[in-house]
């Protein structure tokens, strides 16, 4: 694969990918076909920022786990308050980071 693409696919999908995973995912982009590649391009990512507000301001009613398709535990947030907001809390500081991790998943899935 070219070196360009591959540089210009990271830089516009930075804030959709782990930092820690970014060097990894670089040469497993430069290692791949051409087909793949525009595969791995029209990839809709998902946006940790909205997910983190869409948490922080309807995580009490479980709406975060249930776009997440944890059902079980959106169920659980909805009919506890977010476990009194201690699931709350817990889902707004680490849901950027989990979504980052499952665009980095499904990149590896076409890969």
């Amino acid at each position: 694969m070219d070196s360009q693409k591959v540089e210009s696919f990271i830089i516009a999908n930075k804030k959709y990918l782990p930092a820690g995973k970014i060097v990894y995912l670089r040469d497993r982009l430069r290692e791949t076909s051409e087909e793949r590649f525009y595969l791995i391009s029209s990839i809709d990512f998902k946006d940790p920022v909205m997910f983190i507000l869409i948490s922080a301001f309807l995580g009490t009613l479980g709406v975060d786990r249930f776009m997440l398709g944890d059902i079980g535990l959106g169920i659980l947030k909805l009919l506890t308050g977010g476990c009194c907001g201690i699931l709350w809390l817990i889902d707004v500081c680490i849901i950027g980071q989990r979504i980052k991790e499952e665009n980095f998943n499904d990149i590896l899935q076409l890969l």
